[in-house]
């Protein structure tokens, strides 16, 4: 949990537009059970725009595990033909109000949007992306596993507590316990 955190330059490397600083402790609060229906509404945001090129929108991230605290910021992954080919979807986005703020050519030719309207990231890959595989695996195995679901909870509450210069620092703070769950579902890197 005490890895050394992502460079200025390294995040800056990969996000479009300035770094948002946070400087601040993570704000948690308990599951809400309005966030499915935030999610859905973004599916059909995303679905309207994208039609048949969305080969899969599912609800990832903490608030999509019931019981769960989280951010509250509803986590979408989204599948394309190709990540990598955003000619083909980053214009529909743009025209449904979703901004592209991440590129990460190197990972998964992941791709992540926000909307300045709501507290949405999409997360884009390929459809033939191991790291969907990964990201719906663990939220299922949250959702079933109270233990797991607990221990995932303590740690983001103790992390959270902390300063953090950005959030990508907190997310990577969380590595090591999300490998150690990814393990016990049977999907270990």
């Amino acid at each position: 949990m005490d890895e050394a955190p992502r460079s200025d330059d390294d995040i800056a490397a990969i996000r479009i537009g300035p770094p948002e600083v946070l400087n601040a402790p993570v704000t948690l609060v308990a599951y809400d059970p309005a966030w499915p229906a935030l999610f859905e509404r973004e599916a059909s945001r995303i679905r309207s725009a994208l039609g048949s090129g969305a080969t899969l929108i599912e609800h990832v991230g903490s608030t999509a595990v019931p019981g769960l605290a989280a951010k509250p910021r509803i986590d979408v992954v989204l599948a394309v033909a190709d990540s990598s080919d955003e000619t083909t979807y980053v214009p529909p986005l743009e025209a449904a109000g979703f901004v592209l703020r991440i590129r990460e050519p190197d990972w998964h030719e992941h791709r992540v949007f926000k909307r300045p309207d709501a507290d949405v990231n999409l997360h884009v890959f390929s459809s033939d992306c191991a790291e969907i595989e990964r990201l719906l695996r663990f939220r299922d195995h949250l959702r079933r596993s109270e233990k797991d679901r607990l221990l995932y909870e303590r740690t983001k509450v103790v992390l959270a507590r902390r300063t953090w210069k950005y959030m990508q620092h907190y997310a990577d703070a969380k590595t090591e316990v999300i490998e150690e769950i990814l393990a016990r579902a049977g999907t270990a890197r």
